[in-house]
């Protein structure tokens, strides 16, 4: 320091430069400041950046699944939980499914059929009764105890089939029809005009007893009521009935392919998601998908099984049950029709007017039976009551040709002639032959039915325990998927 130098000098000398200008060293300071503040700012806005970003993704599912799965451990995680819910949804689908189909056949054997084999006994009593109505009036005089007997009977069988026949097939309550129901309508005349028939009958038995001439009028107002009005309305419920049962049976002969394709589908995503460990882990094996693997396999094959056996079984009852006791029951429908118009003719003792109705019926008869018969000896259906279909159509020829001859006398006025070989009890008579005709149909309908019902019961029984069982086992693998992958998510902690 300079010897002349003041003290203010002296303190200013620290700013001042070697040639006099102020020193450097404040405005080092302000640069080194304005040089470390932009990385601060920098950083500032990086964590606010982040806590945005961190916020977006807490608020978004899609990206917190994003960020989930690009990790290791939060693959292992949405592959197990997906594995898990298909496991659970995937069960109880098939279990709800193979209930339905195993209530559906429980309610066809215990409901629907035997409602629409009342509907076929009605038809078929109220056709017997109306032929032994006219039978025993032609008898003259006191009509023969058996006579009076059948007809005693199919009145109350017609009037016990209606009750049964009102109940709706599906309803489980078995309440009896209401307006709502299509045959509602039929069962009211059915209802209101069988009554009217039997006092109609009544009346002419009265009146042939005494002799009187006007008994013939008021059987034929009976039969005219029986044929008009009650018989078609029958029918309709028959047919009505019928249709009843063939819709579940259509349905319950089709596999349940969906639920096959479900199984399929979870059992190839097992494989898949463990392979994807044995990739990421090195391990050959997992337990827990192993055991789920197991278990829904087991269930698929299973169900195959079951299924596949129940959908033969009811396809066998359907066509080696069902159509038969079909058709079966419509060629009885129409021997009870041909017979009414054979003792009908000798009532109003005019062979010719209904000499078409009694050939169209017995015709109709004869193609039943003949085609049965065929569909038995060429394989087509193999469990068929031919043995009885074969009675029945020996006996068919035979009345058509005692038919024949009853037209003959008739044609030269032998009345008694025709009506002994119409209602005589002689072997060759028109009523031996029909009713040996008639016992034969109706011991292939009973086979058919028995059939018919066995097989839809076997279909039932292998189903029966099918939906709890994979129940349980879709449980089983449920449980077994999130315990493989615990272990293996663990690892990456």
């Amino acid at each position: 320091m300079r010897s002349d130098a003041s003290p203010v000098d002296f303190l200013f000398s620290g700013l001042r430069s070697d040639n006099g200008q102020p020193a450097s060293g404040s405005t080092a300071g302000n640069v080194e400041r304005s040089s470390t503040s932009p990385p601060t700012r920098r950083t500032l806005v990086d964590r606010r950046e982040r806590i945005a970003t961190t916020r977006a993704r807490a608020q978004s599912p899609v990206a917190a699944l994003r960020t989930i799965g690009s990790s290791t451990p939060g693959k292992f995680f949405l592959i197990a939980l997906a594995l898990t819910i298909g496991c659970l949804a995937t069960g109880w689908y098939a279990s709800v499914t193979l209930s339905d189909r195993t209530h559906s056949l429980q309610k066809l054997i215990s409901r629907a059929e035997p409602i629409a084999e009342s509907s076929q006994v009605l038809f078929s009593s109220l056709s017997i009764a109306d032929a032994s109505a006219n039978s025993a009036f032609i008898s003259g005089g006191l009509e023969p105890v058996a006579l009076r007997q059948r007809y005693s009977n199919a009145i109350a069988s017609a009037a016990a089939s209606l009750i049964t026949a009102a109940n709706s097939p599906d309803e489980d309550g078995g309440a009896l029809s209401t307006a709502d129901d299509p045959v509602h309508a039929d069962l009211v005349k059915l209802t209101v005009n069988l009554p009217v028939y039997t006092g109609l009958v009544e009346t002419a038995r009265a009146n042939n007893r005494l002799g009187n001439p006007v008994g013939s009028a008021y059987l034929n107002e009976a039969s005219g009521l029986m044929q008009e009005t009650l018989l078609p309305a029958a029918q309709r419920i028959y047919e009505q009935r019928t249709a009843a049962i063939a819709q579940p049976q259509l349905t319950l002969t089709r596999p349940p392919y969906l639920v096959y394709a479900t199984l399929f589908a979870l059992i190839a995503g097992l494989i898949a998601a463990s392979r994807f460990l044995e990739r990421r882990t090195r391990r050959r094996l997992n337990a827990g998908l192993l055991v789920s693997l197991i278990a829904m396999s087991a269930g698929t094959l299973w169900l195959l099984v079951a299924g596949l056996t129940s959908v033969v079984a009811t396809t066998t009852a359907r066509v080696d049950g069902a159509d038969p006791l079909h058709a079966l029951t419509s060629a009885r429908i129409s021997l009870q029709q041909a017979r009414s118009a054979q003792t009908l003719s000798l009532v109003r003792r005019d062979q010719t007017a209904l000499n078409d109705d009694f050939t169209t019926a017995t015709r109709g008869v004869a193609e039943v039976l003949n085609k049965l018969a065929d569909d038995y000896h060429s394989g087509r259906k193999k469990s068929l009551p031919i043995a009885d279909i074969d009675a029945a159509r020996t006996a068919l020829v035979e009345w058509q040709t005692t038919d024949r001859e009853i037209g003959k006398r008739l044609a030269v006025g032998d009345y008694l002639g025709a009506r002994d070989l119409t209602v005589g009890p002689g072997k060759s008579s028109a009523a031996t032959y029909y009713a040996e005709v008639d016992n034969a149909i109706v011991a292939a309908i009973t086979e058919a039915r028995s059939s018919f019902r066995n097989s839809i019961y076997t279909a039932g029984q292998f189903l029966a325990f099918s939906s709890t069982g994979i129940l349980l086992l879709s449980l089983v693998a449920t449980l077994a998927v999130p315990i493989g992958f615990y272990d293996r998510i663990r690892e990456y902690r």
